[in-house]
């Protein structure tokens, strides 16, 4: 009787377990991308300029932290809210915002980590956004940073930039920078 005991326990225990481990394979499932409208891919090119006012009454990028120390710019962390414009002028046809933060990242060089939404405001990519996240070696003449997501028309969005800097003031800090985007989206 003691051992029909012990197998009928074995069993239930060796039961339970299997029940229980087919659970934690039911969080995730494969669906049709098709339930999203997501069709054939797309990929769209387009080329904005960012302008970084650190001057003026009405700055558009403030520094919140100041960087270490007077010979160098590392830890310096900058929030923008930066005018995208289709010229380099800047009060030439506002498409969106450049949203998000800069960070001086470089102890022996001049680089920065982006972190920043494009957010259009018109046009048909109206509230869409993609997102920049990447490595800025400020003083190389073309940078290329990684779109690593995105919004609206732009959902699934990844692709990359190409930064050049149109001007720079050194007294002000203000600069003007053209960025060529490639966008991969649905």
């Amino acid at each position: 009787m003691a051992k029909l005991i012990l197998i009928i326990i074995t069993q239930i225990l060796l039961l339970a377990a299997v029940v229980s481990a087919g659970k934690g394979e039911n969080f995730a499932k494969t669906i049709d991308k098709k339930h999203f409208g997501l069709r054939k891919e797309k990929l769209t090119h387009f080329r904005v300029y960012w302008h970084d006012i650190l001057s003026g009454s009405n700055p558009s990028s403030v520094v919140i932290n100041p960087p270490i120390s007077n010979s160098s710019f590392f830890g310096a962390v900058t929030v923008i809210d930066n005018r995208l414009t289709t010229e380099v002028a800047v009060n030439s046809t506002l498409v969106g915002q450049a949203q998000g933060i800069y960070t001086a990242t470089g102890q022996r060089d001049s680089s920065a980590l982006m972190v920043m939404n494009f957010a259009f405001t018109t046009g048909k990519y109206n509230g869409s956004t993609i997102t920049i996240l990447g490595r800025n070696a400020v003083l190389t003449k073309v940078r290329e940073m990684p779109v690593i997501g995105g919004s609206g028309l732009f959902r699934f969005a990844r692709g990359y930039v190409e930064a050049r800097t149109m001007w720079f003031d050194l007294k002000s800090g203000d600069a003007t920078v053209e960025y060529s985007c490639y966008v991969l989206h649905y």
